[in-house]
């Protein structure tokens, strides 16, 4: 059995953003939309800080789909268009999606964006991965551990662009991998812990 996850460093994440924009390149995410954002905690901004100058504070928090074991978004999901795959990933079933959005208002993490309209590219055509399929609108998307790369025995594409190293990906199943020594030996945690989805995605300082 294999579960696929991630672990991220905090305090090695500058809030560069070069994560969500490898994301939307690799996927051809539309504009206005990004599966992996980049949030500045305590603030309603993006680069915002904590306290008064000069003595102001920044920590980053990275946050995509947790592609948790126990998803709550596949439990409200009415077509079985969410679901999860042989690798323990959270993936969507595009030509199953009606659009009722049930899992966006289930997820306790904000994770997925909808397609409203038409989606729009800059350049106008679909740029990324020509494996990755091509989303219309009506349909809800988010992150999928970058599934064609990942199935390739490639790693996502944050993970291979993050300047400063701050994500780790491997099998949570191999207690010999690195990211499951790291969530063993670093005190790694999850978020919203109390809601019991058993997010596949660890943050450690």
């Amino acid at each position: 059995m294999t579960k696929l996850g991630m672990a991220i460093n905090k305090t090695r994440c500058i809030g560069c953003q070069t994560c969500a924009f490898a994301c939307k390149m690799q996927n051809g995410v539309p504009q206005g939309m990004r599966w992996n954002r980049v949030l500045t905690e305590g603030c309603d901004v993006e680069d915002g800080a904590l306290g008064e100058f000069p003595n102001l504070t920044r920590t980053y928090l990275p946050l995509a789909c947790q592609h948790c074991e126990n998803p709550a978004c596949q439990r409200v999901c009415p077509t079985g268009a969410t679901y999860k795959d042989d690798k323990g990933r959270v993936q969507v079933d595009y030509d199953k999606c009606i659009g009722c959005r049930m899992c966006m208002a289930a997820c306790p993490y904000n994770a997925r964006v909808f397609n409203w309209s038409e989606p729009v590219r800059d350049p106008d055509f679909n740029y990324g991965d020509a494996a990755v399929p091509v989303r219309s609108k009506g349909v809800v998307e988010k992150c999928t551990l970058c599934k064609e790369r990942t199935d390739r025995g490639e790693e996502p594409m944050c993970v291979v662009c993050c300047p400063t190293r701050a994500r780790i990906f491997g099998d949570l199943d191999d207690p010999d991998s690195e990211i499951s020594r790291i969530v063993r030996e670093r005190s790694a945690y999850v978020l919203l812990e109390e809601q019991g989805t058993k997010p596949q995605v660890y943050y450690f300082d």
